[in-house]
């Protein structure tokens, strides 16, 4: 496994660079390339016309999720909610009009390129119950019991230490707090050579969980109730071409990853009566 800060810079790099093209050119042209993938697919037909409609374009274009975590989940007039890796903002602002202003939505980047332009769509939006604060998912810079919902698209996945935000995570959400995120999970076994070859497209820098340690792991953080609803799933047409173009016989691991790798919706919950396992905190 690649270390915590290796993986973080690997993200920063990336995504500071798909943040730079978008505020530069106002498109994705500028970053279609192998290297990037931010016009993968994946990331494509995820926000209804509606939705594109009451925020700024250029977060829609910086958006390179793999879900809609706002429209899965019950947000509620003034509540406080918290999207980790926020990137352009476009689930935060979303989510401050779903919240109203009596409610607040966070968004929590490292990456100071996505941090800028998140910041300038705020503006452009109007969104004065939105703040975008910078950190890391690992370290979130939120007091105890202090949001009601944690929002993620397509972002946990990147983190080499994904035990320690859900540890952050159920730290930082109040007592009767929901989990409800996004993310790209894996179902069953697949290859070790073929993993790391389909989730440098799907994961892009770091891995996706397995389904049934993604809910152990979030028991492990003391949530109860955790649930994997798919939302897609990939099968190797999605990724044919990536991974010709890396070298790899598509054709020969057809089988071995069929159906393996998907979007899904996750959720969890910090129970009343809720206590966190014993966790150091660096």
């Amino acid at each position: 496994m690649e270390s915590t800060t290796n993986v973080q810079e690997q993200v920063k790099e990336k995504y500071g660079s798909v943040a730079r093209a978008v505020a530069d050119s106002g498109s994705l042209q500028a970053c279609c390339d192998p290297g990037l993938r931010c016009c993968d697919p994946i990331t494509t037909n995820l926000y209804s016309i509606e939705e594109q409609g009451q925020i700024p374009a250029k977060a829609v274009l910086a958006s390179l999720g793999c879900g809609n975590p706002t429209a899965l989940s019950d947000l509620r007039p003034g509540e406080t909610v918290l999207d980790l890796g926020s990137g352009g903002g476009i689930d935060v602002l979303l989510s401050a009009q779903r919240v109203g202003p009596t409610g607040k939505a966070y968004g929590l980047d490292m990456t100071d390129e996505m941090l800028a332009l998140a910041r300038e769509n705020q503006r452009q939006a109007g969104a004065t119950n939105a703040e975008f604060l910078k950190g890391e998912i690992e370290n979130i810079p939120l007091p105890d019991n202090s949001v009601d919902v944690i929002l993620s698209n397509c972002v946990i996945n990147l983190s080499a230490d994904k035990d320690r935000v859900f540890a952050e995570a159920f730290r930082v959400l109040k007592p009767g707090g929901r989990f409800a995120v996004s993310d790209v999970v894996v179902r069953g076994s697949v290859p070790d050579e073929v993993r790391k070859s389909m989730l440098l497209w799907v994961g892009c820098i770091a891995g996706a969980l397995e389904e049934n340690d993604y809910l152990a792991r979030l028991g492990n953080a003391g949530f109860s109730e955790p649930s994997i609803e798919p939302t897609r799933v990939y099968n190797i047409e999605d990724a044919r071409h990536f991974l010709t173009e890396a070298g790899v016989d598509v054709d020969a691991i057809a089988a071995q990853v069929s159906e393996r790798f998907m979007s899904a919706f996750i959720r969890a919950t910090k129970a009343p009566n809720a206590v966190a396992p014993t966790i150091a905190r660096s």
